[in-house]
């Protein structure tokens, strides 16, 4: 199982998930080719309802905690109750570019 299968997998597991969007970002930073190290995370889940946007993200990286010890370098969180979900029509925020590294030289 790939890193991206293992989150997918983790939060699934935690979290009674209504939508989940996992997307391998590393390319846009300075790491080897096919590394799975950058994530952008869209999750939209009933679990989030009442939750600060600090509880909500706490909730997903206790998920994955061990993949942060293992080379997860970064996961950009985008975490929704389904009606904050309809709200924003159904889009997550685009990523910044990463200017870091070798990119911003």
């Amino acid at each position: 199982m790939n890193r991206q299968q293992k989150i997918e997998s983790m939060v699934n597991a935690e979290l009674n998930v209504a939508f989940i969007e996992l997307v391998n970002e590393s390319h846009k930073h300075s790491v080897p080719e096919n590394s799975e190290t950058h994530f952008k995370l869209t999750l939209v889940s009933d679990d989030f309802n009442g939750k600060s946007k600090v509880a909500r993200h706490q909730k997903v990286y206790g998920a994955v905690s061990t993949l942060m010890q293992e080379g997860l370098h970064a996961l950009a969180l985008h975490t929704y109750t389904p009606e904050e979900w309809e709200q924003t029509q159904q889009e997550s925020p685009a990523s910044p570019n990463c200017m870091g590294g070798s990119k911003g030289a």
